[in-house]
């Protein structure tokens, strides 16, 4: 299927409604599709079921979603920096499924791949293979929901948990470059989680700071093929964030 080129941001995710399930790039603030999640939420979608390595903060990325109240389930590997996401995770308003985070990357990539599972030894002998592990709480503090266990094999004399390939709705992705196709290219870090979660999106949306024409891109600097993404939008320059600010003073400075 050719890549679509949207012209706004809101016609690009116009298709997004209550109960989709999203797999969204981004390591921490970097490379986050933040223009894409504002549109979400500016969409009224709520309900959502979200794949992604954490959560934003509370004023930014994600955080607007969790804010308003929109999400319904996380898949992450860490909460950050986010006090509101601890927050509706402690008081029952969030499920959350913790996932190592190599783990996390994998099952984005086998989804991508038509993998339906595969075996890890992360987290064998510990409740993500054990089961048991809070999705849920309930408003006393008790656990509302919890994980299943998973299936274990003997491969070589060494314990493996069986984890599934995700594939979700539609994935929300950052770019500093891509073409009228589809392909892209990352920035540094912005790379971490970004393909991934293009890969295991049924309709991949990749925000892009550049729009080129194909051909101008060398196939040697392709990060991801267009075949896995279906629309595109250019959304220029992204304003930089850091998730958290640590300040030192050199002792004696005036």
């Amino acid at each position: 299927m050719a890549t679509q080129v949207s012209t706004t941001v809101g016609e690009a995710i116009a298709d997004i409604v209550s109960g989709s399930t999203l797999a969204v790039g981004g390591f921490g603030l970097c490379g986050i599709p933040d223009k894409l999640i504002e549109a979400v939420a500016e969409s009224g979608a709520t309900d959502l079921e979200v794949y992604s390595n954490n959560c934003g903060v509370d004023d930014h990325g994600l955080g607007i979603l969790l804010s308003l109240g929109r999400i319904r389930r996380v898949t992450a590997s860490y909460v950050g920096e986010n006090k509101e996401f601890a927050r509706q995770y402690l008081a029952g308003e969030l499920e959350v499924e913790l996932t190592p985070q190599g783990t996390l990357a994998e099952r984005l990539r086998a989804g991508g791949n038509g993998v339906p599972a595969f075996y890890t030894p992360a987290g064998v002998g510990t409740p993500i293979a054990d089961g048991g592990m809070p999705w849920r709480y309930a408003t006393d503090g008790t656990i509302a929901v919890a994980s299943p266990p998973k299936e274990t094999r003997v491969f070589g004399g060494k314990r493996y948990v069986l984890e599934a390939g995700i594939h979700a709705d539609f994935a929300l992705v950052h770019a500093r470059v891509g073409d009228t196709h589809g392909n892209l290219v990352f920035d540094k870090t912005a790379m971490n989680f970004n393909p991934l979660a293009a890969m295991a999106g049924r309709i991949t949306i990749a925000q892009v700071e550049e729009l080129v024409e194909p051909g101008t891109i060398d196939p040697a600097d392709v990060h991801l093929p267009g075949v896995f993404v279906q629309r595109i939008v250019r959304t220029g320059p992204q304003d930089k964030h850091i998730e958290k600010r640590t300040i030192s003073t050199t002792e004696g400075a005036a």
